[in-house]
């Protein structure tokens, strides 16, 4: 089904990422006395391709620390290309990296160490043998903020720096250009560099210059320097107006006019990048383009120019079509922005909210589509334009019918970053919302695997901030899903939330109110109904924010509604208070409370998922021999023998009225020998589920040992016939599934 699944070294990488911890175990150090973390075992050894992809992965998870780095010691791993970004680490992380041959190194937006920091910590021969080094949004100010680019002067042999973003300036220009002698490509974009001059000393071998955003000097003075240049073959003289972090005035604008018109120079150009650049023309570019044959890329982003007939109309008789254009004119152009411009905010805002706009129109193939635009998604995760677009992008794309044939791993990714922009920009209502439509898809909520509890909190956040009726019928209906597919102890904490709690009482009070039987309300009372599952403090927290009366007036006020939407709002709210039945501690009100009236009328109610509800209540309660029937003998044996009418009735529905996180909740009743009544609700409850879902139940019903209790059923004599046969039933499913060599191991259980 899909073209690109993950490879199993992959896999293997992303596994061992996530559970790093899980893998390792401190050891000490002799020669320090220090404890130090190390893989379990003396023989892992990762040979450099791996150990450069597991460096890279869990620093892309964020599970990279100075604990973490000192795995990467010389015994298990062999380092040649290093990248890390936006990691915490310190000087005592980066020391690993000393003992390692490094030939490229990529260290971006670390906070905590300076450049000539992470100089300093590579050994002599990386120092020596060094060939790439990107420094992007790092800094050179030591303690003192002092700029210190000094260090740059030790990598003899560099022939490609990034220092974009970063306090580079002319001294440090200087210093490049005179002890780098074999530097081929520079990117000095976004620094305080004003003076060109310096690079004539590299115009025999400098191949590549990026100076995006760069303030300037005069445009002839620049312009004669870049022509000076002859072995440029990428030049970027790119802006977008948005200013620079390092320098309190507006770049200055060089006209780019007059590099246009130097025709005649830098022949052996394959790529130019000229975006941002208001003055362009139509005729000074054909005529560049003419002289420049080589010419590959052409970057036109932020520009009316990217709108020419020749680079849009394939008739026109200029267009070319082996030269890629950057632009908002085509899909094409915007593709291949994003494709080039990943790490520039207001390119990428303005991209995506262009691509917004075709999206709907159900591009195909889509996952190329999506593997571009999350990663610039990730790379601005607190912009707001940025995540506004992307999250509307990603919209688009996930609900369209070539979503199908998306891979579930790119699924994955969009419904993390989509947690991420509503975690990072919460109080945002359009960005919640679009994030809201992304999840809301039943492919993602069923069969994509993701931070669920953390997904779930979020919605509730969300779901807590905004008064928005379309944003609610989505809060509730993702939340009731999630709810039922995540562990008991995470539903507690979801549930136990008083804020939550009181939100979703609020919703359905309101419907209730307005006599309103609608999605919200049913999705409502779903995520109620599945927050209480097996979780006694959730229903602790339902009974005390007043759910109880709250549900006895939803079945008064609904009685008679159609039917359809009656006994939609019936079961589910009788299904809940099924959970409260199953809270011993919450009985006693329970049964004390009005709403009792109702279940014993639902009890003979139709169709069976109506009564089936009421009888699990009724079970509950009449198994329970405390002292709350004292004075009420004659109730539980009305209840009781209703009960034992209501069940010998029943034929099994078509399909499976409910699921259940585990049988524990039937164990209590299975053992109600004085009431054959209450072990036969249990019995059919549970022969109902696995003979709709054997897969699922057969193997939880051995592991829990509840078919060891039902072996127990039909070999005590005392047990009611009714009770055996049905029981009888569920192990003839179990020993057709699972085999009956369970049975040995059951018999020597006792319970």
């Amino acid at each position: 089904m899909y073209e690109s699944p993950n490879s199993l070294q992959q896999t293997c990488l992303d596994v061992i990422s996530e559970k790093i911890h899980a893998l390792c175990e401190e050891q000490m150090v002799p020669e320090t006395g220090v404890a130090s973390l190390t893989f379990r075992g003396n023989d892992v050894f990762f040979p450099s391709a791996i150990s450069d992809e597991l460096l890279c992965s869990l620093s892309e998870k964020k599970h990279l620390t100075d604990e973490v780095l000192e795995l990467f010691n010389p015994r298990y791993t062999s380092l040649k290309r290093v990248k890390i970004k936006d990691a915490p680490i310190t000087q005592k992380g980066l020391r690993v990296f000393k003992e390692h041959k490094i030939i490229d190194f990529e260290a971006t937006g670390l906070k905590n160490v300076t450049i000539n920091d992470i100089i300093n910590c590579l050994g002599e021969w990386t120092v020596t043998n060094l060939r790439n080094m990107n420094l992007m949004n790092n800094t050179f100010l030591n303690s003192s903020k002092y700029c210190v680019v000094v260090s740059l002067s030790r990598l003899r042999h560099l022939q490609c720096l990034n220092v974009s973003n970063t306090e580079f300036n002319k001294q440090g220009l200087d210093i490049v250009a005179q002890d780098l002698h074999g530097l081929e490509c520079l990117d000095i974009s976004s620094t305080p560099v004003t003076d060109l001059s310096p690079l004539r000393l590299l115009k025999d071998h400098l191949r590549s210059l990026s100076m995006y955003n760069l303030r300037a000097s005069h445009t002839e003075d620049l312009v004669s320097v870049l022509c000076d240049l002859t072995k440029l073959q990428h030049l970027d003289v790119s802006d977008d107006y948005s200013g620079q972090p390092y320098i309190h005035l507006q770049p200055t604008k060089f006209n780019v006019l007059h590099l246009l018109r130097r025709s005649c120079q830098l022949q052996d150009l394959t790529s130019l990048d000229i975006s941002g650049k208001a003055e362009l023309t139509e005729n000074g570019l054909r005529n560049f383009l003419e002289v420049h044959p080589k010419l590959r890329f052409l970057g036109l982003s932020l520009t009316d120019a990217c709108s020419f007939h020749m680079f849009i109309d394939v008739e026109s008789q200029y267009y070319r079509p082996q030269l890629k254009v950057t632009g908002d004119a085509t899909e094409g152009q915007l593709l291949e922005s994003l494709r080039r411009y990943k790490d520039r905010t207001v390119f990428v805002q303005k991209t995506l909210y262009h691509l917004f706009q075709i999206t709907p129109s159900d591009p195909e193939p889509m996952e190329p589509l999506i593997k571009l635009i999350l990663p610039a998604m990730q790379r601005h995760p607190h912009d707001l334009g940025v995540q506004l677009a992307a999250t509307a992008c990603l919209y688009n794309l996930s609900r369209a019918d070539g979503s199908r044939k998306v891979h579930p791993q790119w699924l994955s990714k969009i419904v993390t970053l989509t947690m991420d922009a509503m975690e990072n920009i919460p109080n945002h209502k359009q960005l919640q919302k679009n994030a809201l439509l992304t999840l809301c898809s039943d492919r993602i909520l069923q069969s994509v695997n993701f931070d669920r509890f953390r997904c779930a909190r979020l919605v509730m956040e969300c779901l807590c901030s905004f008064d928005d009726p379309s944003m609610d019928r989505m809060s509730v209906a993702i939340c009731g899903i999630l709810a039922a597919k995540i562990p008991t102890e995470q539903t507690s904490r979801l549930g136990t939330k008083e804020t939550y709690m009181k939100k979703l009482l609020s919703i359905v009070e309101v419907k209730t109110n307005n006599q309103t039987v609608d999605f919200t309300l049913k999705f409502t009372l779903s995520a109620l109904w599945n927050l209480t599952d097996e979780s006694p403090s959730t229903c602790g927290m339902f009974m005390a924010a007043g759910g109880l009366d709250l549900f006895a007036n939803v079945l008064e006020t609904f009685k008679k509604q159609s039917n359809d939407d009656r006994i939609q709002v019936e079961t589910k709210v009788l299904g809940l208070v099924n959970n409260l039945a199953e809270v011993r501690d919450l009985r006693v009100k329970l049964m004390k409370h009005n709403i009792m009236k109702y279940i014993q009328e639902l009890l003979y109610a139709e169709p069976i998922d109506v009564s089936y509800f009421s009888a699990g209540i009724v079970s509950h309660l009449v198994s329970d021999f405390s002292g709350m029937w004292d004075g009420c003998q004659d109730l539980r044996s009305l209840l009781v023998e209703s009960l034992g009418e209501v069940v010998l009735k029943w034929e099994q529905p078509e399909g499976e009225m409910v699921a259940y996180r585990s049988f524990a909740p039937f164990f209590p009743l299975l053992e109600c020998f004085d009431h054959f009544q209450v072990q036969l609700w249990a019995v059919w409850a549970i022969h109902h589920v696995c003979s709709k879902t054997e897969e699922r139940y057969c193997k939880m019903l051995v592991d829990e040992g509840a078919a060891a209790r039902l072996l127990n059923l039909v070999n005590n004599p005392s047990v009611n016939e009714s009770v055996k046969e049905i029981a009888e039933n569920i192990l003839t499913i179990v020993d057709r599934k699972m085999g009956k060599r369970w049975r040995s191991a059951a018999m020597e259980t006792e319970y």
